[in-house]
């Protein structure tokens, strides 16, 4: 590794992120922000010791090996690496880091904001609104789910799922159940006021709102499909902000279309950027474009993070977020 890498940086970042990047190694910036294609970022592998990516980069196996030789350390800027074939990249010797810990607090607070806009029914008020048919308020008028005091279940308990159960029942009052690949300490379970459910289907059926919160991995994909669509109530309300592949979207449209779960908050899609028509029009849908950690915020704090990775590799020290 040279003493200044050369460093590609695929998507726009924060200006103050962008800023370091230039100054402190002469970074490459994508100045329009158009997402790569794979010709572009096999060209960008061969030609760059580094390469400052993001969730739009599919880097598959083919990607790297077309990139083998040139590039030492894809420096992810998010948390999620699903679009990244990591097993392809140890395989390469390419170091690949991530930054995690910096959204939790942004995530959870939108997956709040779904919760809330699913059950109240904000997406069909604020239509009706804007399209000038509201007729004044009426004691029938678009009655939704009263959220304080439901029965939330938390699927994936890591540091948004947990920022998320506390947020439930210390601010809603929310019975709080959670199921996860591993059970949490006994303080972890006090502090968020959360009980385990060891059994997926279990806690879809004891649930009011069902929030995700699992990374996308092989054993996650499709996680919620039609059995367990089945297993919800027919009142019930499905939340996602992790991954789009964890929900299996055709049987996520099918029970929507046909009234066997009540609603669902998403923002994220299994081949984004592309979205379902259906997740697009239905009414009890309140669909976001990928927003969960969006705030200058965490934005800032993602792109530090990456740069801190960054620093660590030239120095030749162990980056902190090393995932591969």
């Amino acid at each position: 590794m040279p003493s200044v890498p050369s460093i590609l940086v695929t998507r726009r970042l924060p200006d103050s992120v962008e800023s370091a990047l230039a100054r402190d190694f002469g970074a490459t910036l994508n100045s329009d922000d158009h997402p790569l294609t794979a010709a572009e970022l096999q060209r960008g592998l061969a030609a760059y010791d580094i390469v400052l990516c993001t969730l739009t980069d599919r880097l598959t196996r083919e990607v790297l090996e077309a990139g083998s030789g040139g590039v030492r350390l894809l420096a992810n800027f998010g948390a999620g690496t699903n679009h990244i074939d990591l097993e392809a990249a140890r395989r390469l010797g390419i170091v690949v880091t991530n930054t995690p810990g910096v959204l939790t607090d942004d995530t959870a607070d939108l997956t709040m904001l779904l919760i809330l806009a699913t059950a109240r029914r904000a997406r069909e008020g604020a239509r009706e609104l804007r399209a000038g048919s509201w007729a004044g308020w009426r004691p029938t008028h678009l009655l939704g789910t009263r959220v304080s005091g439901a029965t939330l279940g938390v699927v994936g308990f890591g540091r948004i799922g947990q920022a998320v159960a506390h947020r439930a029942s210390a601010g809603f009052g929310m019975r709080v159940l959670y199921h996860s690949r591993r059970r949490a300490t006994p303080e972890v379970e006090a502090a968020c006021a959360a009980t385990y459910v060891p059994v997926l289907e279990s806690l879809l059926a004891q649930c009011d709102i069902v929030s995700l919160h699992c990374p996308a991995t092989p054993a996650t994909h499709h996680l919620i499909g039609a059995s367990q669509l089945a297993a919800m109530r027919p009142t019930a309300f499905l939340v996602n902000t992790s991954r789009g592949d964890v929900i299996d979207e055709l049987a996520l449209v099918s029970a929507l279309e046909e009234g066997r779960i009540a609603g669902a908050g998403l923002d994220v899609f299994e081949r984004e950027p592309a979205v379902p028509e259906a997740l697009r029009t239905l009414p009890n849908v309140y669909a976001l474009p990928h927003l969960g950690s969006a705030t200058t915020a965490s934005r800032v704090a993602m792109g530090e993070c990456a740069l801190r990775n960054i620093a660590a590799y030239v120095r030749g020290d162990a980056p902190p977020n090393r995932v591969a």
